[in-house]
């Protein structure tokens, strides 16, 4: 057992969370939990300031009306940015890459200035991206294939400051033709893929939670409905 509580920020669900990546903090507390820590999961509104002391922070997806809110009050209340740079990890899915990006373009052509957390821009493609993602990490500690649901319209640029997460083997990725899918930066972890992400992928949860405690290893759990749904979904080509 712990002796403290782990704390988990879930940012603005009540705008970034369309797509029900909610649930990446739910499944952080339950991996948590079965081994013997204690953790909870803190929400974090519009009604909120950010606070910078929690242990790891997730964001999800919205529309273009939810980020523009989302962006505004992260800049009025930095305490992501604050954490991020302490190091405390920070995992953000699709509209949330662009928020945390220097800028991104609306559907309608508007340019909104991100709070540039990550060195990346996002400007609208011709073509959705709608389907099964499926990646190779290119990131210390994790090893098994990625996969995920990307429903997208951005095409995201890496700048110089910023990496790929993951290689493509089958979907679009961040849509401007590298390869890449995701981004990573200092303690930020960036990807498009709904799932959610980490219910797909239990060996990025636990790199986050390892991060999030400073230790270089969990105890494993055996969840045979993990490897099931892994299964299926690394099948679909």
């Amino acid at each position: 057992m712990s002796d403290s509580t782990i704390r988990i920020g879930l940012v603005l669900p009540d705008v970034m969370g369309t797509y029900g990546d909610g649930g990446n903090a739910l499944i952080l507390r339950q991996r948590l939990r079965m081994r013997g820590y204690d953790a909870e999961i803190v929400d974090i509104t519009l009604s909120d300031p950010v606070p910078d002391s929690l242990d790891v922070y997730t964001l999800g997806g919205a529309e273009d009306s939810a980020q523009r809110l989302a962006t505004r009050h992260l800049a009025k209340y930095p305490g992501l940015q604050r954490a991020a740079e302490r190091g405390a990890p920070v995992l953000a899915i699709c509209a949330a890459i662009q928020v945390l990006g220097n800028w991104y373009e609306t559907s309608s052509g508007e340019r909104v200035d991100g709070v540039s957390m990550l060195d990346v821009t996002t400007s609208p493609q011709e073509k959705r991206s709608i389907g099964e993602v499926i990646t190779k990490p290119l990131i210390d500690g994790l090893t098994a294939p990625l996969s995920g649901f990307e429903n997208h319209r951005g095409g995201t640029t890496l700048g110089s400051s910023a990496s790929g997460f993951a290689r493509v083997t089958h979907g679009v990725g961040n849509g401007v033709g590298d390869g890449f899918e995701g981004v990573v930066q200092g303690s930020v972890i960036g990807t498009y893929m709904h799932g959610p992400a980490l219910a797909r992928n239990p060996e990025l949860a636990d790199l986050l939670l390892m991060r999030a405690l400073g230790v270089n290893e969990l105890e494993p759990l055996h969840l045979p409905e993990v490897d099931k749904l892994r299964k299926e979904r690394l099948a679909i080509r």
